[in-house]
Protein backbone atom coordinates (compact mmCIF):
# COMPACT_ATOMS: atom_id res chain seq x y z
CA UNK A 1 0.00 0.00 0.00
CA UNK A 2 2.31 2.51 1.46
CA UNK A 3 4.70 2.38 -2.58
CA UNK A 4 1.40 2.51 -4.61
CA UNK A 5 0.60 5.51 -3.06
CA UNK A 6 4.21 7.41 -4.09
CA UNK A 7 3.57 6.03 -7.67
CA UNK A 8 0.03 7.77 -8.04
CA UNK A 9 1.04 10.82 -6.44
CA UNK A 10 4.03 10.77 -8.83
CA UNK A 11 1.88 10.28 -11.82
CA UNK A 12 -0.92 12.79 -10.36
CA UNK A 13 1.99 15.03 -10.21
CA UNK A 14 3.43 14.66 -13.73
CA UNK A 15 -0.32 15.25 -15.21
CA UNK A 16 -0.83 17.99 -12.78
CA UNK A 17 2.59 19.71 -12.98
CA UNK A 18 2.75 23.05 -14.89
CA UNK A 19 5.68 24.22 -17.66
CA UNK A 20 5.92 27.48 -19.18
CA UNK A 21 5.92 27.73 -23.50
CA UNK A 22 8.15 30.68 -24.12
CA UNK A 23 8.67 31.90 -27.44
CA UNK A 24 11.78 34.55 -28.04
CA UNK A 25 13.19 36.28 -30.39
CA UNK A 26 16.20 34.86 -31.62
CA UNK A 27 18.26 38.44 -31.76
CA UNK A 28 17.42 40.15 -29.12
CA UNK A 29 16.07 37.03 -26.99
CA UNK A 30 13.16 39.22 -25.99
CA UNK A 31 9.87 37.11 -24.63
CA UNK A 32 7.29 37.14 -27.37
CA UNK A 33 4.36 34.74 -25.84
CA UNK A 34 4.39 32.71 -22.61
CA UNK A 35 2.11 29.92 -22.39
CA UNK A 36 1.42 27.90 -18.93
CA UNK A 37 0.75 24.39 -20.16
CA UNK A 38 0.83 20.73 -18.33
CA UNK A 39 0.41 17.51 -19.10
CA UNK A 40 -3.38 16.99 -18.58
CA UNK A 41 -4.03 20.43 -20.49
CA UNK A 42 -1.94 19.08 -23.94
CA UNK A 43 -4.04 16.00 -23.81
CA UNK A 44 -7.35 17.38 -23.37
CA UNK A 45 -6.66 20.17 -26.14
CA UNK A 46 -5.20 17.50 -28.26
CA UNK A 47 -7.96 15.54 -28.37
CA UNK A 48 -10.45 18.21 -28.66
CA UNK A 49 -8.66 19.30 -31.62
CA UNK A 50 -8.72 15.77 -33.21
CA UNK A 51 -12.36 14.96 -32.93
CA UNK A 52 -13.41 18.61 -34.24
CA UNK A 53 -10.88 17.38 -37.03
CA UNK A 54 -12.55 14.33 -37.63
CA UNK A 55 -15.88 15.65 -37.38
CA UNK A 56 -15.32 18.75 -39.75
CA UNK A 57 -13.72 15.95 -42.35
CA UNK A 58 -16.69 14.01 -42.07
CA UNK A 59 -19.72 16.80 -42.43
CA UNK A 60 -17.16 19.07 -45.28
CA UNK A 61 -17.57 15.29 -47.17
CA UNK A 62 -20.92 13.85 -46.62
CA UNK A 63 -22.68 17.61 -46.95
CA UNK A 64 -20.69 19.36 -50.18
CA UNK A 65 -19.42 18.58 -53.16
CA UNK A 66 -16.03 17.91 -52.56
CA UNK A 67 -17.21 14.26 -51.88
CA UNK A 68 -17.08 13.98 -55.77
CA UNK A 69 -13.27 14.24 -55.95
CA UNK A 70 -12.89 11.44 -53.33
CA UNK A 71 -12.10 8.49 -54.36
CA UNK A 72 -15.20 5.90 -54.32
CA UNK A 73 -17.59 8.79 -54.41
CA UNK A 74 -20.19 9.28 -57.45
CA UNK A 75 -20.68 12.52 -58.83
CA UNK A 76 -24.98 13.83 -58.64
CA UNK A 77 -24.28 14.26 -61.83
CA UNK A 78 -23.01 11.09 -63.74
CA UNK A 79 -26.03 9.45 -61.27
CA UNK A 80 -28.63 11.50 -62.93
CA UNK A 81 -27.35 10.43 -66.12
CA UNK A 82 -27.15 7.15 -65.01
CA UNK A 83 -30.49 7.20 -64.35
CA UNK A 84 -31.90 9.01 -67.35
CA UNK A 85 -29.48 6.03 -69.33
CA UNK A 86 -31.65 3.66 -67.37
CA UNK A 87 -34.95 4.79 -68.57
CA UNK A 88 -34.02 5.17 -72.40
CA UNK A 89 -32.72 1.81 -71.99
CA UNK A 90 -36.02 0.55 -70.87
CA UNK A 91 -38.22 1.90 -73.18
CA UNK A 92 -35.62 1.03 -75.70
CA UNK A 93 -36.09 -2.77 -75.01
CA UNK A 94 -40.39 -2.34 -74.89
CA UNK A 95 -39.97 -0.88 -78.38
CA UNK A 96 -37.51 -3.47 -79.92
CA UNK A 97 -39.86 -6.14 -78.06
CA UNK A 98 -43.34 -4.55 -79.89
CA UNK A 99 -41.68 -4.33 -83.18
CA UNK A 100 -40.17 -8.01 -83.11
CA UNK A 101 -43.69 -8.97 -82.26
CA UNK A 102 -45.03 -6.86 -85.53
CA UNK A 103 -42.44 -8.48 -87.35
CA UNK A 104 -43.12 -12.26 -86.41
CA UNK A 105 -46.94 -11.05 -87.13
CA UNK A 106 -46.52 -9.97 -90.40
CA UNK A 107 -43.92 -12.73 -91.55
CA UNK A 108 -47.31 -15.45 -90.46
CA UNK A 109 -49.05 -13.53 -92.89
CA UNK A 110 -46.81 -13.62 -95.43
CA UNK A 111 -46.26 -16.72 -95.47
CA UNK A 112 -49.60 -18.05 -94.82
CA UNK A 113 -49.92 -19.23 -90.87
CA UNK A 114 -52.69 -17.21 -89.86
CA UNK A 115 -55.26 -19.36 -88.79
CA UNK A 116 -58.34 -18.42 -88.99
CA UNK A 117 -61.31 -18.29 -85.57
CA UNK A 118 -64.77 -18.39 -86.39
CA UNK A 119 -66.71 -16.23 -84.91
CA UNK A 120 -70.37 -16.88 -83.95
CA UNK A 121 -73.10 -14.91 -81.93
CA UNK A 122 -73.58 -17.70 -79.64
CA UNK A 123 -69.34 -17.76 -79.19
CA UNK A 124 -70.11 -13.95 -78.57
CA UNK A 125 -72.22 -14.32 -75.62
CA UNK A 126 -70.53 -17.22 -74.02
CA UNK A 127 -67.40 -15.33 -73.99
CA UNK A 128 -68.96 -13.00 -71.96
CA UNK A 129 -70.65 -14.68 -69.84
CA UNK A 130 -67.98 -16.38 -68.64
CA UNK A 131 -66.11 -13.20 -68.70
CA UNK A 132 -68.77 -11.61 -66.42
CA UNK A 133 -68.78 -14.93 -64.30
CA UNK A 134 -64.77 -14.21 -63.29
CA UNK A 135 -66.03 -11.09 -61.99
CA UNK A 136 -66.31 -10.87 -57.82
CA UNK A 137 -69.73 -8.71 -57.32
CA UNK A 138 -70.71 -9.63 -53.52
CA UNK A 139 -69.78 -6.23 -51.60
CA UNK A 140 -66.40 -6.34 -49.23
CA UNK A 141 -66.90 -5.45 -45.72
CA UNK A 142 -64.52 -1.99 -46.65
CA UNK A 143 -67.41 -1.55 -49.59
CA UNK A 144 -70.29 -2.32 -46.90
CA UNK A 145 -68.53 -0.28 -44.00
CA UNK A 146 -68.50 2.99 -46.32
CA UNK A 147 -72.17 2.52 -47.71
CA UNK A 148 -73.27 2.98 -43.77
CA UNK A 149 -71.15 6.19 -43.01
CA UNK A 150 -72.81 7.15 -46.11
CA UNK A 151 -76.16 6.58 -45.10
CA UNK A 152 -75.56 7.63 -41.70
CA UNK A 153 -74.55 11.14 -43.18
CA UNK A 154 -77.51 11.60 -45.41
CA UNK A 155 -79.61 10.24 -42.58
CA UNK A 156 -78.83 13.68 -40.87
CA UNK A 157 -78.00 15.80 -43.50
CA UNK A 158 -80.89 18.78 -42.79
CA UNK A 159 -79.42 20.71 -46.17
CA UNK A 160 -80.23 17.94 -48.87
CA UNK A 161 -83.07 15.54 -47.34
CA UNK A 162 -84.81 18.08 -45.62
CA UNK A 163 -86.29 19.67 -48.21
CA UNK A 164 -87.27 16.95 -51.03
CA UNK A 165 -88.16 18.05 -54.59
CA UNK A 166 -91.90 17.43 -53.98
CA UNK A 167 -91.97 19.75 -51.03
CA UNK A 168 -90.59 22.54 -53.52
CA UNK A 169 -92.99 25.37 -53.21
CA UNK A 170 -92.75 28.65 -55.58
CA UNK A 171 -94.46 31.94 -54.08
CA UNK A 172 -95.73 34.16 -56.55
CA UNK A 173 -93.34 37.57 -57.11
CA UNK A 174 -96.88 39.36 -57.32
CA UNK A 175 -100.39 39.41 -57.45
CA UNK A 176 -102.07 40.75 -60.61
CA UNK A 177 -103.15 40.19 -63.95
CA UNK A 178 -101.85 38.33 -66.72
CA UNK A 179 -101.61 40.64 -69.90
CA UNK A 180 -99.41 38.18 -71.93
CA UNK A 181 -98.60 34.77 -71.29
CA UNK A 182 -96.64 32.24 -72.09
CA UNK A 183 -96.17 31.19 -75.86
CA UNK A 184 -93.39 29.22 -77.26
CA UNK A 185 -94.47 30.21 -80.91
CA UNK A 186 -93.97 33.98 -80.22
CA UNK A 187 -90.95 33.02 -78.14
CA UNK A 188 -92.14 34.92 -75.10
CA UNK A 189 -90.85 32.11 -72.25
CA UNK A 190 -92.36 34.25 -69.55
CA UNK A 191 -95.86 35.98 -68.22
CA UNK A 192 -96.47 39.85 -68.09
CA UNK A 193 -98.26 40.37 -64.97
CA UNK A 194 -99.84 43.98 -64.52
CA UNK A 195 -99.14 45.99 -61.32
CA UNK A 196 -99.20 48.90 -59.71
CA UNK A 197 -95.74 50.85 -60.85
CA UNK A 198 -93.41 50.63 -56.90
CA UNK A 199 -95.28 47.62 -56.25
CA UNK A 200 -92.81 45.30 -54.14
CA UNK A 201 -91.63 42.16 -56.58
CA UNK A 202 -90.61 38.97 -54.27
CA UNK A 203 -88.42 35.86 -54.42
CA UNK A 204 -90.38 32.99 -55.84
CA UNK A 205 -88.00 30.65 -53.73
CA UNK A 206 -84.82 30.62 -51.42
CA UNK A 207 -81.83 31.10 -53.46
CA UNK A 208 -79.03 33.36 -54.45
CA UNK A 209 -78.79 36.77 -56.84
CA UNK A 210 -76.81 35.77 -60.25
CA UNK A 211 -77.71 38.92 -61.60
CA UNK A 212 -78.84 42.52 -60.72
CA UNK A 213 -78.12 45.29 -63.33
CA UNK A 214 -79.87 47.67 -66.02
CA UNK A 215 -80.32 46.56 -69.50
CA UNK A 216 -81.81 49.45 -71.73
CA UNK A 217 -83.87 47.10 -73.32
CA UNK A 218 -85.61 45.71 -70.03
CA UNK A 219 -84.78 48.32 -67.41
CA UNK A 220 -83.30 47.14 -63.94
CA UNK A 221 -83.11 43.42 -64.22
CA UNK A 222 -82.39 40.67 -61.54
CA UNK A 223 -81.63 36.62 -61.91
CA UNK A 224 -81.88 34.34 -59.05
CA UNK A 225 -80.80 31.11 -59.43
CA UNK A 226 -82.75 28.35 -56.76
CA UNK A 227 -82.52 24.86 -56.26
CA UNK A 228 -82.61 21.74 -58.34
CA UNK A 229 -81.60 23.75 -61.26
CA UNK A 230 -83.85 26.29 -61.37
CA UNK A 231 -83.40 29.38 -62.38
CA UNK A 232 -86.04 33.16 -62.07
CA UNK A 233 -85.60 36.22 -63.83
CA UNK A 234 -87.57 39.51 -63.15
CA UNK A 235 -87.64 42.15 -65.55
CA UNK A 236 -88.94 45.91 -66.15
CA UNK A 237 -88.12 46.63 -62.70
CA UNK A 238 -87.92 50.11 -61.17
CA UNK A 239 -85.10 49.27 -58.77
CA UNK A 240 -83.38 46.52 -57.34
CA UNK A 241 -82.93 46.10 -53.80
CA UNK A 242 -80.61 43.43 -53.54
CA UNK A 243 -76.84 42.91 -55.68
CA UNK A 244 -74.88 39.96 -57.40
CA UNK A 245 -73.58 37.92 -55.03
CA UNK A 246 -76.68 37.90 -52.01
CA UNK A 247 -79.02 35.35 -50.38
CA UNK A 248 -82.47 35.57 -50.54
CA UNK A 249 -85.56 33.75 -49.02
CA UNK A 250 -88.69 32.82 -50.56
CA UNK A 251 -90.94 36.03 -50.39
CA UNK A 252 -88.42 38.43 -49.64
CA UNK A 253 -88.49 41.70 -51.29
CA UNK A 254 -85.99 41.93 -54.15
CA UNK A 255 -87.04 44.72 -56.28
CA UNK A 256 -90.03 47.37 -56.96
CA UNK A 257 -92.06 46.79 -60.47
CA UNK A 258 -91.82 49.61 -62.95
CA UNK A 259 -92.02 50.59 -66.38
CA UNK A 260 -88.40 50.74 -67.42
CA UNK A 261 -86.55 49.66 -70.68
CA UNK A 262 -87.29 50.30 -74.14
CA UNK A 263 -89.40 46.72 -74.80
CA UNK A 264 -92.16 48.00 -71.55
CA UNK A 265 -95.81 48.73 -72.12
CA UNK A 266 -96.54 50.19 -69.48
CA UNK A 267 -96.13 49.44 -65.44
CA UNK A 268 -96.15 45.28 -65.46
CA UNK A 269 -93.63 42.38 -64.44
CA UNK A 270 -91.71 40.06 -66.55
CA UNK A 271 -91.24 37.13 -65.17
CA UNK A 272 -89.42 34.16 -66.71
CA UNK A 273 -88.75 30.41 -65.07
CA UNK A 274 -85.72 28.27 -66.36
CA UNK A 275 -84.71 24.70 -65.22
CA UNK A 276 -81.43 22.80 -65.99
CA UNK A 277 -82.05 25.57 -69.37
CA UNK A 278 -85.29 24.94 -70.91
CA UNK A 279 -87.90 27.52 -70.26
CA UNK A 280 -91.13 26.52 -68.42
CA UNK A 281 -94.59 28.19 -68.33
CA UNK A 282 -94.52 29.76 -64.71
CA UNK A 283 -98.55 29.12 -64.32
CA UNK A 284 -98.66 25.96 -64.46
CA UNK A 285 -96.94 26.39 -60.69
CA UNK A 286 -97.43 29.71 -59.24
CA UNK A 287 -101.00 31.41 -58.98
CA UNK A 288 -100.71 35.28 -59.64
CA UNK A 289 -103.83 36.41 -58.65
Amino acid sequence: MDIKKPEKRKIKRKLLDKYRLIILNEHTFEERLSIKLNRLNVFVLGSLSAIFLIAGTTMLIAFTSLREYIPGYSSAALKKKATELNYKTDSLMQVIEMNDRFYASIKKVLQGEVSTVNVTRDSIIEAVRLEASEVNLRASREDSILRQKVDNEDKYNLFETATPASNFVLFPPVNGTVSEGYNIKKKHYAVDIVVAKGTPVKATADGIVIFAEWTANTGYVIILEHSYGLISVYKHNSALTKSQGDLVKAGEVIASAGNNGELSTGPHLHFELWNDGYPINPTNFIDFK
